[in-house]
Order: structure tokens, then C-alpha cells, then sequence
């Protein structure tokens, strides 16, 4: 599939297709595209709904196809951040936040993932359920504000603030970990009672401005009732 992405911050995917090329895309993300592209909804069954549910993701998705010629579609996100084109081949997986899967080439599969450990997930907040992303092919992200990448190294490790972890390779294993410092650290800190703890290898990518982040942030500024 041909693409380009541009348009930041509030950046858009266009993806260029042959005759008879598909695309499938969540609910709602496209935002303008040739007239010669045919959708047809699906919801992929009825345990993938319930995943879907559990994410925050739309119930169905939409896959769009070019027909009688090449056509072009373009998916954008929903709040100011970037779009991450990650190309998966050779049976590599890429786990993600959850309301982050964007579009995809239709030979990508999607599927609800919980933590191994059941307390880390429920203290952790945001690492209990994730979505799962496997197959071949693109596989287009939601990235809330700007992406910062590492590669960590077997047994490298990083703390990171809940909500910051926006995906990750999935030979990445995800824990968490209690804030340091005694009870006053964490009740007048700001940082919460929990951080999310990461061991390599592979690669992981964070965002700079969560979406729970920017609401808090612009929350003084709404008026509110008489």
C-alpha cells in the first residue's frame, strides 16, 4: 500500500490503492477519499466485538476497497498527536493502548490482550487490557502528542508514568511498580501511587500528551453552567 502521512498535529494518513486493493480502518476515521472506493462494515464476530468493547473501539470496522481503478482514502485521528506506520512482517506483534488502532492493510489482525499479572493490570490503570496487532502488512497508530522511541536492549529496563506507554514490540514484557519513596511521595507527588515498568528487548513508543494528559490540561479553560 502507497501512503503518506503529513498534516501535524492534527495529522492525516493518505493511502494510495490499486484496483481491487483493500483497507479496513476504525469506524469514523475516514476523512475524504475518491469516489470509486466501495465500504462494506464489519464486526468480525462476536468475540471480537466483546474485545472491542473492552478497548473502547468502535463495535465495527469498515473496509474500503478501490473499484473499477486505482483510488485514494485518507484516515485521520481524533485528537493532536501523530500517526505511527509500523510495518509487521516475519511474525513480529505490536502491543498498543487501548482507541489506538487507526487503519490497517486487511491482512492485520486485532485482538484484546490482558496483562499476565491481574493486580498489575487493575493498580496500573491504563496496561490491563491493551489491543494485540499481528499478520502482515501496514498497521496505522494513534500516538497522543509527540513519539519518543527506544530500542531496549535484553533486561534493559524503563519506568514509565501510566498512560505514557502508547505501544510496543511484543517481545517487551510490561509490569508494574509501585512509586518509590514513602507515603507522602505518592499522595502529594503528583505521579500517582504506580508506574509502569518495561524489560526488553525490542522497541517501545511514548507519547508525550496522553489523551487523560490534554484533559486536564484544557479542563480550566471550559466554561462552565450560570
Amino acid at each position: 500500500m502507497n501512503h503518506e502521512i503529513k498534516g501535524e498535529p492534527f495529522p492525516v494518513v493518505v493511502c494510495n490503492l490499486s484496483s481491487g486493493e483493500s483497507v479496513k480502518c476504525q469506524a469514523g476515521a475516514m476523512a475524504w477519499m475518491t469516489e470509486n472506493m466501495e465500504m462494506k462494515t464489519q464486526s468480525g464476530g462476536l468475540g471480537k466485538m466483546f474485545g472491542k468493547a473492552l478497548t473502547g473501539e468502535a463495535l465495527f470496522e469498515n473496509i474500503y476497497t478501490a473499484n473499477n481503478g486505482d483510488g485514494m482514502i485518507a484516515f485521520t485521528t481524533g485528537v493532536p498527536g501523530k500517526i505511527l506506520d509500523v510495518q509487521l512482517s516475519g511474525g513480529k506483534t505490536m502491543v498498543a493502548q487501548k482507541k489506538s488502532f487507526l487503519a490497517s492493510s486487511t491482512t492485520i489482525e486485532m485482538e484484546t490482550t490482558f496483562q499476565k499479572k491481574f493486580g498489575a493490570g487493575l493498580l496500573g490503570g491504563e496496561g490491563f487490557v491493551m489491543q494485540k496487532f499481528s499478520g502482515e502488512g501496514d498497521l496505522f497508530l494513534e500516538i497522543d502528542g509527540a513519539i519518543i522511541e527506544y530500542d531496549l536492549q535484553p533486561g534493559q529496563v524503563m519506568i514509565v508514568d501510566t498512560g505514557s506507554l502508547a505501544c510496543m514490540e511484543g517481545t517487551v514484557q510490561m509490569d508494574v511498580v509501585s512509586v518509590k519513596g514513602g507515603l507522602g511521595n505518592k499522595l502529594v507527588g503528583g505521579e500517582g501511587f504506580f508506574n509502569t515498568k518495561l524489560t526488553g528487548p525490542g522497541k517501545i513508543w511514548l507519547q508525550t500528551m496522553p489523551v487523560s494528559q490534554l484533559a486536564e490540561a484544557i479542563k480550566p479553560f471550559i466554561p462552565t453552567g450560570r
